[in-house]
């Protein structure tokens, strides 16, 4: 299975990781948008290996 990772339009944090699983990646995306936010990161989209889950998916504020 591959991993679960997030890939980013504006914008490159450091310490980009993959996840093992959904959960996991969107637990860590929900403690983690202010400060991709703040590193510049407009929107994320969620990536199963080579394949988009969905997204893009807008940071700032609505």
């Amino acid at each position: 299975m591959n991993e679960w990772t997030w890939a980013y339009t504006g914008g490159e944090p450091d310490g980009s990781a993959g996840f093992p699983t959904q959960a996991d990646a969107e637990a860590w995306l929900s403690q983690s948008w202010e400060e991709l936010a703040d590193a510049g990161v407009r929107a994320v989209t969620l990536r199963q290996g080579d394949f988009d889950v969905y997204g893009p998916m807008p940071l700032s504020p609505s």
